[in-house]
């Protein structure tokens, strides 16, 4: 992928394309959009698993932003949880860039297929409750915070939000309601996915172009998403968001094999 093919009209509206899927599933799942964001830039712009992980990351922070917005509308934010998510968050996302740059891509690319399907099979574990309320004591703190140290370091090593980890742990885990525990998601993100950034950028690792394209386009369709989670069933979002990702983990897992096939040949 060189420069120039990267700047091509083509290469705009594919990024846009893009960025308009990953901020509706962001808004609609509360997660940052990296499920989608790294297999498209993989399959559609040629990118490397590492330039799409940290272009993703990248493209998360005005994702998010929005995305706690429409969420604390409606007052389904933890702002205390968030902020213990984020401090155990930051310090992971440094730790997960740091083993991006040492971590072979084919090796990459089957963490991030292993990834997902544990994300599948938490899908189907969560039982949405909207009544559900977040209480904080000794344990609880601990917890939110060694849970923040883990999506960091995904968040670092895979590029995505860590959401698809959030948001099911608050729920089963934590017994959040699933619309505060994707709005505090979406929330701990931000200065994760802002300090994964910066160790990307350090280690090249980042299109700031795509980046930016991607996340602006996300923007104009996250609070929709936000909203069409009010509206929907949870655990039928769940399905369908399953579906979606085994679909993804799939088309990632073959072209893993091929590529595998093609270093013994």
């Amino acid at each position: 992928m060189t420069e120039t093919q990267t700047r091509t009209p083509r290469f705009f509206i594919t990024a846009i394309i893009i960025g308009l899927a990953a901020g509706l599933l962001s808004g609609l799942f509360g997660v940052g959009g990296g499920t989608v964001i790294v297999p498209a830039l993989v399959f559609f712009l040629g990118y490397n698993q590492r330039l799409a992980a940290g272009t993703s990351l990248a493209a998360i922070v005005p994702t998010a932003t929005v995305g706690v917005i429409s969420y604390a509308v409606t007052d389904s934010v933890s702002w205390v949880a968030a902020i213990i998510l984020a401090l155990g968050a930051i310090i992971g996302a440094q730790i997960g860039t740091w083993l991006l740059q040492r971590l072979p891509v084919l090796v990459l690319r089957w963490s991030f297929i292993g990834f997902l399907a544990l994300v599948i099979i938490s899908l189907y574990l969560v039982i949405p409750s909207r009544d559900a309320v977040l209480e904080f004591h000794a344990l609880t703190i601990a917890g939110l915070a060694v849970l923040g140290l883990i999506t960091g370091i995904l968040a670092g090593l895979l590029g995505v939000g860590g959401g698809i980890v959030v948001v099911p742990m608050l729920i089963i885990v934590f017994g959040a309601s699933d619309l505060v525990a994707k709005g505090t998601s979406l929330l701990m993100m931000i200065p994760t996915a802002v300090s994964g950034t910066f160790g990307n950028v350090k280690r090249k690792n980042v299109d700031l172009v795509a980046a930016a394209t991607i996340g602006v386009a996300a923007c104009t369709t996250t609070a929709l998403g936000a909203w069409l989670a009010t509206l929907l069933d949870p655990f039928l979002a769940n399905v369908l968001f399953s579906l979606f990702i085994a679909f993804i983990a799939i088309q990632m897992a073959l072209k893993a094999i091929r590529e595998g096939r093609a270093k013994k040949a």
